[in-house]
């Protein structure tokens, strides 16, 4: 019962559901940057390493699924989209732990390489991590949308727009997120650093 309440009132408010989700998102990424709160392990060199190409795995997976599930429902496949969809999500939330347990435990790294190279580093991590953020409510607010409503029901609603908007940016966002992970962690290197800054791998 108390389920199918829950269900009912995402139904029918998903703005004002998605507004709390997010605020609970950010609170929990900012709380983790912003306060010295002892929830998270102390992590060695080696274990931030570790998390960091588990976050890689991660988001690569995450990056495949929404692919698949963006052309699954372009080919009409709705069951298959709305598993894909649902799959990545699951990721990122796999990702968010993860993330925040090697930010909050171990710091952070810079990226140290040709300046050129750092540059273009630079810009596609400005544009990673301003697309996961400003992305964060549109997706959420697409999958409130796509669990609370049958796949007849969503055609009335602004599902496939606001979802085209939702797997496009967190599609850019993941790919450019891996990309730097590749140029910081095996095509360059990196130095390890106290936590300075916003998201690196």
């Amino acid at each position: 019962m108390a389920t199918a309440d829950a269900r009912r009132r995402l139904r029918e408010q998903p703005i004002g559901a998605t507004i709390v989700l997010t605020i609970v998102g950010y609170a929990l990424v900012l709380g983790t940057f912003l306060l010295d709160i002892p929830l998270y392990p102390d992590l060695t060199n080696a274990q931030v390493n570790l998390l960091s190409h588990v976050i890689a795995v991660i988001n690569t997976t995450a990056t495949i699924v929404l692919v698949l599930g963006w052309y699954w429902i372009r080919a009409g496949e709705v069951e298959k989209h709305r598993a894909a969809m649902s799959s990545g999500f699951v990721l990122i939330l796999g990702f968010l732990v993860v993330y925040l347990l090697k930010v909050g435990g171990g710091g952070t790294k810079e990226f140290v390489g040709p300046d050129p190279v750092y540059y273009a580093y630079l810009v596609m991590l400005a544009i990673h991590i301003i697309l996961s953020i400003v992305s964060v409510p549109v997706v959420l607010y697409a999958l409130v949308l796509g669990v609370t409503h049958t796949p007849a029901e969503l055609r009335t609603t602004s599902h496939a727009r606001v979802g085209r908007i939702a797997a496009g940016s967190w599609i850019l966002s993941l790919f450019l997120g891996v990309v730097t992970y590749v140029l910081l962690n095996h095509a360059f290197s990196y130095e390890f650093a106290s936590m300075i800054g916003p998201i690196v791998f």
